[in-house]
């Protein structure tokens, strides 16, 4: 891992990227709309799409689905939150491939580091308790620190701001459309994680492309 010495810090989404947690995302939604009388049909594949696409996809799918489902967006999110929350604390969620051994190297190296979220405070320190690498990260920007979600750069900027030095070298990790678009947006190095099967892959053009972080090999 001799690349992540031309670097200064590093930026990290964080779910999708570093944890697996899409799939209870996915199943949260599924089981909000239940409650609302609602069968969803979707594949995880076109939930990850549309999630990944931008912030307001799944909620205008949702009621392009349903569209006698009269109740507000904020309650109906919230209630998915919620959700999501106790998903979270049914079990365990797994690292994606190659973090763990990154974030090792990281810190031994020292090298400044951040994840930028739109997960919540409380979201992040429960994957985080039961998964102590993730604590190595020294500095983290949730959806409480910032207005505008991505794929506005605010939440970025903010982390630069924060924690990077004049001259300084910056590399960003994401694995959503809306997140690299956001990353894009910076004097950063966008590195796109994800399958190359993923349909918005070929939207995401200018940024650096992976399909894990065990595959990174940077010049």
């Amino acid at each position: 891992m001799d690349w992540i010495h031309k670097f200064q810090l590093f930026l990290f989404d964080f779910d999708g990227l570093l944890v697996n947690t899409e799939h209870l995302h996915y199943q949260a939604y599924v089981n909000m709309l239940a409650n609302h009388g609602c069968e969803v049909d979707w594949s995880f594949a076109k939930f990850c799409a549309l999630a990944h696409l931008n912030a307001d996809a799944l909620k205008e799918q949702i009621y392009a689905e349903f569209p006698n489902l009269n109740s507000d967006w904020k309650m109906l999110y919230g209630e998915k939150k919620t959700i999501y929350l106790e998903l979270l604390k049914s079990g365990k969620v797994e690292l994606m491939p190659g973090v763990k051994e990154l974030l090792k190297e990281l810190k031994k190296a020292n090298i400044q580091r951040c994840v930028v979220t739109n997960s919540t405070f409380e979201q992040t320190q429960m994957v985080c308790a039961n998964n102590p690498v993730l604590q190595t990260i020294p500095h983290w920007i949730t959806r409480e620190d910032y207005d505008k979600p991505k794929p506005n750069p605010e939440c970025y900027l903010r982390a630069i701001e924060l924690y990077g030095k004049k001259g300084d070298r910056i590399i960003g990790f994401e694995d959503s459309l809306r997140g690299i678009s956001a990353l894009m947006q910076t004097p950063v190095l966008p590195i796109l994680i994800c399958s190359s099967h993923h349909p918005l892959l070929d939207e995401a053009k200018g940024a650096i492309h992976f399909q894990s972080f065990k595959d990174i090999s940077l010049p």
